[in-house]
């Protein structure tokens, strides 16, 4: 009998729409394929046209990828554009596409700091700003994925720290302003998790010591799969925040103290400990092949830097 129950369950993404940035690998691509065999139908956009075609041929029932970079205005907007007259409308967004850089900040790469920057919060506004007049129209759910990174910065990733923070309070500051027209916002949360991006990030030997250095959960790698299923199921739920890891929540309530830890005494010996001179330690390029995808013309190669992905 609770099986017959559980099978007459609704299925809230069957027959849905959902768009996903930053879909050709990691977190993008298995957030494609929990939403697809949820029912829905997933529109992939991102850089990596042939890694994107890939994701979407493997996907069960209607998908489409659209090759396109979420700073660039024009592009989404043609994205967008195209998604709803192949699929009728948009339901759900996820604001997924994201590049970090690692390093000490006074020998950061200027164009290579800016580009995190750019992808990872501008992109995010561009890729809303594109899509919400559809999701008024379906009173959909939009998702930006931010990270332990926003309540917790630490040395060495400071573009990336603040460009997640800078997302999360974009996506906190928009919920009030669409609630009125029924569209939801939520924050997704996550730590370290098994994606390309961490790999690279556990290239650099310097790093992946400051990461082994820190106390257990938050030196782990998290498996990517049940990651991406909790983020699937805030969707269904259209949660305000989404705890890809459960014990992220618990920082939460601390966040106001966690930037003083790590920027205190406590944090700047660790740091002396990990990066006696600092000088030359660590890549100039975005972390991995997803950040390779996204570098700009004329900025260093893409190599191992930290990142929370």
């Amino acid at each position: 009998m609770q099986a017959i129950r559980r099978a007459a369950r609704p299925r809230p993404l069957a027959g849905r729409v959902a768009v996903v940035t930053g879909a050709a690998r990691g977190i993008g691509a298995g957030l494609a394929r929990s939403l697809a065999a949820r029912g829905a139908r997933v529109a992939l956009v991102g850089l990596e046209a042939e890694e994107l075609e890939r994701v979407g041929a493997a996907l069960p029932g209607a998908a489409g990828h659209w090759h396109a970079d979420v700073t660039d205005a024009e592009a989404m907007g043609e994205v967008a554009a195209e998604v709803v007259a192949r699929f009728g409308g948009v339901d759900v967004v996820v604001a997924n596409a994201g590049v970090a850089a690692g390093g000490p900040f006074a020998e950061s790469d200027d164009a290579t700091w800016r580009r995190v920057i750019e992808v990872n919060v501008v992109g995010s506004a561009v890729t809303c700003r594109s899509f919400l007049p559809h999701l008024v129209q379906r009173k959909g759910y939009f998702l930006q994925i931010a990270s332990l990174a926003a309540l917790a910065p630490a040395p060495l990733m400071t573009a990336y720290c603040a460009s997640k923070a800078g997302a999360e309070a974009f996506a906190h500051s928009l919920r009030a302003e669409v609630a009125r027209s029924g569209v939801a916002v939520g924050v997704g949360y996550l730590s370290w998790t098994d994606t390309d991006m961490a790999r690279a990030a556990d290239d650099d030997a310097v790093l992946a010591r400051a990461r082994a250095g820190l106390p257990w959960p938050l030196n782990r790698t998290c498996p990517l799969e049940p990651a991406v299923e909790r983020l699937v199921a805030g969707i269904e739920r259209r949660a305000p925040h989404v705890w890809a890891q459960p014990w992220l929540r618990a920082f939460a309530p601390a966040r106001g103290l966690l930037p003083a830890f790590v920027g205190g005494p406590l944090g700047q010996r660790q740091f002396r400990r990990l990066v006696p001179r600092p000088e030359g330690v660590g890549h100039r390029g975005l972390v991995g092949p997803g950040g390779a995808a996204a570098e700009l013309p004329g900025t260093p190669p893409a190599g191992g830097a930290p990142t929370r992905p």
